[in-house]
């Protein structure tokens, strides 16, 4: 791969400026730097209002003091809204609402965001899959690529995309998931763990309800939800491979060699707690 394409299809590009600053000659004045940081959606898939509407990239400032608040702030934390937090704060267009963008857009700009604090080196454990050894690993977030949207929507400049079910005959609209959603998901995924006594986990129906927009035209929620306890498990799988083959997003992964039997492979890089908080590890 040239160095240009990579340029094109990493977490960060290769332009940066620094935030203009007021002068004041009463202040300690420090230069923000500002990021580009490429649109995995290239914003193909928000209306003409939203602010993102077909842009490639988007600016951020660099992570500071006041980001680090919002990372240690214990209530922002509970509610489960860190990363949204983060994402408003460092959006240089403070119209952009980060609930309202797709999971992988979001991923971007949270990896970014995470490289302009801590740095692009970021170490996580692997497991050998072929000798079983643990080892530490340095990965490059700079360097990892980026998945664009390829797929065309139904309607232009919304989240709304088509597939049709091999087994069943049917066609299901779908979208990507959002921010919002993610979030909404996660509140009540816990709840259901609660009230199933961690029984069974239901993250396949709960994610396959939030995705589907209609089947063969017909938008109930309620005839959704239906249809989604049972779908069968050949069409709920090929119709999740083709949401997770084609969503826009950070690949998060990278080529890994094992110090201790050698072999190599390509691993899912680990998100564990010290991705957004390093400095807190032990």
């Amino acid at each position: 791969m040239s160095e240009e394409r990579q340029d094109k299809n990493s977490v960060f590009t290769s332009q940066h400026s620094q935030a203009p600053q007021v002068k004041n000659t009463n202040q300690i004045e420090i230069d923000v730097p500002v990021e580009i940081v490429p649109l995995p959606s290239e914003g193909k898939v928000y209306g003409v209002d939203h602010p993102l509407y077909m842009s490639s990239t988007v600016e951020i400032t660099s992570m500071t003091a006041r980001e680090e608040d919002i990372l240690t702030s214990a209530a922002i934390i509970k509610k489960g809204t860190v990363v949204s937090e983060l994402i408003k704060s460092c959006v240089t267009d403070k119209r952009i609402d980060p609930g309202t963008l797709l999971s992988g857009d979001r991923n971007a700009l949270m990896v970014a965001i995470r490289a302009t604090g801590y740095g692009v080196e970021y170490d996580g454990e692997i497991t050998c899959g072929e000798c079983g050894v643990t080892t530490n690993r340095s990965f490059n977030l700079g360097a990892l690529p980026i998945r664009r949207l390829t797929i065309q929507p139904v309607v232009a400049n919304e989240n709304l995309f088509e597939f049709f079910l091999p087994r069943t005959k049917k066609v299901v609209h779908f979208k990507f998931l959002t921010g919002k959603i993610e979030e909404e998901i996660a509140i009540v995924s816990e709840k259901q763990k609660k009230l199933l006594n961690h029984a069974k986990d239901n993250h396949v129906t709960t994610s396959l309800l939030y995705t589907i927009v209609s089947v063969d035209g017909v938008t109930d929620r309620s005839k959704i939800a239906r249809f989604v306890a049972t779908i069968p498990a050949s069409d709920s799988q090929v119709l999740r491979k083709y949401i997770r083959d084609n969503e826009p997003g950070v690949i998060m992964k990278q080529e890994s060699t094992c110090p201790a039997c050698g072999h190599e492979d390509e691993v899912v890089i680990p998100l564990t707690s010290t991705f957004l908080w390093p400095n807190t590890a032990g």
